[in-house]
């Protein structure tokens, strides 16, 4: 099955959520430390947003949302091998197949206002990249 990994900027414990409440309190509206979680739960809310469900719905794939400390060993070392920044989208055509870059840290902090406009993006660069969503 094709999978889409929305890997967050943030630790998942609850001492993680508190860092990050504290880091984006502190950054400037333009300057988010993770636009992941501007996408999915609108910065600092603890639930995933009404847009967010009704946008991952038309995601013909398993969408994992995953903060940086539970990433997979694959995952990790698909990040660091690439030198990425977090927040990013990966692709995986499927589970034996290689992982694939679908949005950096930058392209993600333009998508994650516009849920219609990340959707497109992210259906046509899955596409080149030989990923169906």
């Amino acid at each position: 099955m094709t999978a889409i990994y929305i890997i967050y900027n943030a630790d998942g414990t609850t001492v993680g959520k508190l860092k990050y409440a504290y880091t984006k309190l502190r950054s400037s509206a333009s300057d988010s430390p993770c636009s992941a979680c501007d996408l999915t739960h609108n910065g600092l809310n603890l639930t995933e947003t009404a847009e967010w469900t009704a946008t991952k719905s038309k995601i013909a794939a398993e969408v994992h949302q995953l903060h940086r400390d539970e990433l997979s060993d694959e995952l990790k070392h698909f990040i660091a091998e690439q030198n990425l920044k977090l927040p990013v989208v990966l692709g995986q055509k499927s589970k034996d197949a290689p992982l694939k870059l679908l949005l950096d840290r930058q392209e993600l902090g333009v998508l994650s206002k516009d849920h219609g406009h990340f959707l497109e993006v992210l259906q046509r660069y899955s596409l080149e990249k030989g990923i169906k969503i």
